[in-house]
């Protein structure tokens, strides 16, 4: 099953204690609201470390972000790789508070899709504006219509993944190093 609804989520984690939750939104996001015991690991992370994560990782993976369509892109990759029991969070963070589960909670910060319907918003706004006095300003907007056509056609999102690099987005900042090695699982009959 590559996707699951959030009270099969809730479920899932309070009956299989092995089900690694991983978050892959920024450490801003993640600090914002997250499920108990979820692994913060970034997309960008998620990419940079693919091989490694498909080789330590053991057992079932969740994955979360915002709304569904980061972890979606992780899924995919995880799954092209060879990790054969990665599931996605429907509707993710969105949905899981909407359904009253419970979340742990830190600084409000604004999600990443806010933040670029912000950015994108701003800059149609302002160069449409720009436009009455230097008519070729409308150009911008029309660049940013193209890019944001471009991203819901592919799925993908260049002005996020700029977004995501920025310093508020980083706020706390994610050690791959520790979030991989908490991915690492051992044997039930290893561990003692």
């Amino acid at each position: 099953m590559s996707h699951i609804d959030a009270v099969s989520a809730r479920s899932l984690i309070a009956t299989d204690p092995d089900v690694l939750v991983v978050d892959v939104r920024t450490p801003a996001e993640f600090e914002s609201a997250h499920i108990d015991g979820a692994i913060n690991l970034p997309l960008d992370q998620v990419d940079a470390h693919l091989r490694r994560i498909v080789t330590d990782a053991g057992g079932r993976m969740l994955l979360i972000c915002q709304s569904g369509g980061r972890a979606e892109r992780a899924r995919t990759a995880l799954s092209e790789a060879g990790m054969p029991d990665v599931s996605v969070l429907d509707g993710g963070m969105n949905a899981w508070i909407a359904s009253g589960a419970p979340a742990i909670r830190g600084r409000p910060r604004w999600p990443l899709e806010r933040q670029v319907r912000l950015v994108a918003g701003g800059i149609v706004l302002g160069s449409v504006m720009a436009s009455l006095w230097v008519p070729a300003a409308v150009l911008v907007a029309a660049f940013i219509g193209a890019g944001l056509t471009f991203a819901a056609v592919t799925d993908t999102c260049g002005m996020g993944m700029l977004l995501a690099s920025l310093p508020y987005n980083r706020a706390g900042g994610v050690d791959a190093e520790i979030s991989i090695a908490r991915l690492r699982r051992r044997p039930a009959h290893d561990a003692e």
